[in-house]
């Protein structure tokens, strides 16, 4: 979908939390989920007082785990406890770890049809409270036909990126490279204060915590080079024998607690509010690719963002990639030879943590930012998903 400037979609604000260890002691931790989001959304309508939260149309809420304190539809629990009106709606979806990407997609769809002005999405993960994968309680998730398509079986995400690393023959050494990169950028981010803007203060019952502590300062290649592969096991190494098995837990994505959230709005109701539209959403794509390899839906949704944008890769001045695990990225870049430089210049994942929902609308929020602080125009934010899907979203800087 290509939103066209007769429907304009705009970003008027966008905000995170800092990224907590998603593990007890962490620092949000101690915080509900949904008070975790209901700070994250009181924070966002704070910084926009023009708005009144009874004009919102609906708040959409990315969640993957909805079991136990994230069961009861989190975006309308955070909205009721952040006193905001009743009337106004929410929802909670799960496009697995693009839930927050696609909740900013429904938004501009929304919007752009005329069936609403003013939408809060945004996405919420509490990891150390609600452990991953706890919403399938034992369940074999597949059914019997779809073990059948796809037999001798489907993998987890884990082997899927060492699948990903053979097919493009990515070494452990460049998987560790950038690794390392991640925490080294994405700690020059934090020192510059390039994140300051875009968190936000989370009240905890430990004190009020602003600073990402997933951040590994002086982690190198040669330290992450002295951690085992993780997924690796008899059977899948005679399944996959191509398997050169390089996926650790520190080339992987960490588990955190987070919030995110951003404002968007119709540009016409943005002026008559007086307020100054940050970013218009240009193009929006999604894609199912190979659910085996299940993690290369960046690359096809890439080329359908660009077709519908009528925009080249050249043309993109900043690319926010989940980073997954760190095949991810490298096989993207070896399919576009983006500069290195401008895909996750602030870290990724590997250092900034991947709140499953909560991630979508945290890459947004960050790319948001480092296209205003460095003059650039057009962002472009990917996120692969479980299942072998992607959503692929291109953002102009105004």
């Amino acid at each position: 979908m290509t939103v066209t400037s007769s429907t304009d979609v705009v970003i008027v604000d966008a905000i995170r939390t800092p990224s907590g260890r998603g593990k007890a002691g962490g620092a949000l931790a101690g915080v509900h989920p949904v008070d975790l989001l209901s700070q994250t959304i009181e924070s966002l309508l704070q910084r926009s007082a023009a708005v009144d939260p009874g004009a919102v149309d609906d708040v959409i809420i990315g969640c993957v785990s909805q079991v136990g304190e994230q069961s009861a539809t989190p975006g309308r629990m955070a909205w009721l406890g952040a006193g905001f009106p009743a009337h106004v709606p929410a929802t909670t979806i799960d496009r697995k770890c693009g839930s927050s990407q696609q909740a900013v997609h429904f938004a501009a769809q929304a919007i752009a049809s005329g069936e609403a002005d003013i939408v809060v999405a945004g996405g919420v993960e509490s990891m150390s409270r609600v452990v991953m994968g706890s919403a399938r309680m034992g369940a074999e998730p597949y059914g019997a036909r779809v073990a059948e398509r796809f037999a001798p079986g489907l993998v987890s995400q884990g082997v899927a990126a060492e699948l990903v690393a053979a097919r493009w023959e990515l070494s452990r050494t460049e998987l560790d490279e950038l690794s390392a990169r991640s925490h080294e950028w994405a700690a020059a981010a934090q020192d510059s204060g390039a994140f300051d803007r875009e968190i936000i203060s989370v009240s905890t019952p430990d004190g009020d915590v602003v600073r990402d502590e997933s951040i590994r300062r002086g982690t190198t290649v040669e330290k992450l080079a002295g951690l085992k592969p993780v997924f690796e096991t008899p059977e899948l190494s005679a399944r996959f024998p191509e398997v050169t098995w390089s996926v650790t837990a520190g080339n992987s994505s960490q588990i955190i607690d987070a919030a995110s959230a951003l404002l968007i709005m119709s540009r016409a109701r943005a002026t008559e509010l007086g307020l100054t539209p940050r970013a218009r959403i240009h193009s929006m794509a999604v894609v199912g690719d190979d659910p085996l390899l299940m993690l290369t839906g960046p690359i096809p949704a890439t080329h359908k963002v660009l077709a519908r944008a009528g925009l080249s890769i050249g043309d993109i001045d900043h690319v926010e990639l989940n980073e997954a695990f760190a095949p991810v990225p490298l096989a993207w870049q070896a399919e576009f030879g983006v500069d290195p430089a401008k895909l996750n210049p602030r870290g990724g994942a590997i250092a900034l943590g991947h709140a499953l929902g909560a991630s979508g609308t945290r890459l947004m929020t960050t790319m948001l930012h480092a296209l205003e602080d460095n003059d650039q125009r057009f962002g472009l934010q990917l996120m692969c998903e479980a299942g072998g899907m992607a959503n692929a979203t291109i953002i102009e800087r105004l």
